[in-house]
């Protein structure tokens, strides 16, 4: 198996931006639309404010993921656009990347990071709980929206 190689890229670089057409199109067939109307701007994950993060295995580019700021504390990371392309699934794609995501957000001082995931992702919700996340009040874009489901951990 090929070593997953995680780097830090713009927002708005183009492997990023393939990369979240991808995940966009994945959330459309789950849930219709376009998939996620959260208003996003790329400066947002530019450092020391936010990250954006696109994993390779074997020299291409198969799931991406960033924070940003939340809240006004300076505390506060907000997980987004995570994602894993499905024939990279299974490999521990998304484990590594929300690792590397986790480690860039405590490194610029965050000490917690939130996020907010449908019902209809039960892979994404398993690998969160999992890796410690907890449910908090829904907040966020969809945060009244049935189905919208908020989690959070102490980084």
């Amino acid at each position: 198996m090929s070593e997953i190689e995680i780097h830090a890229v713009r927002f708005d670089s183009p492997v990023a931006q393939a990369l979240i057409r991808a995940a966009l199109a994945d959330l459309g067939q789950r849930y219709g639309g376009s998939g996620d109307e959260t208003p996003i701007d790329a400066s947002e994950f530019v450092p020391p404010a936010g990250a954006f993060l696109v994993a390779h295995l074997g020299g291409e580019p198969v799931g991406c993921g960033g924070w940003r700021s939340h809240g006004d504390d300076g505390e506060t990371a907000e997980l987004k656009r995570m994602y894993t392309s499905p024939a990279a699934r299974g490999r521990g794609v998304a484990r590594a990347v929300l690792a590397a995501v986790e480690e860039s957000a405590r490194d610029a001082g965050r000490k917690r990071i939130i996020l907010e995931c449908g019902d209809r992702q039960p892979e994404a919700i398993a690998m969160y709980t999992a890796g410690g996340y907890e449910r908090i009040p829904n907040f966020g874009y969809y945060r009244d929206e049935p189905g919208c489901l908020s989690f959070g951990r102490p980084l």
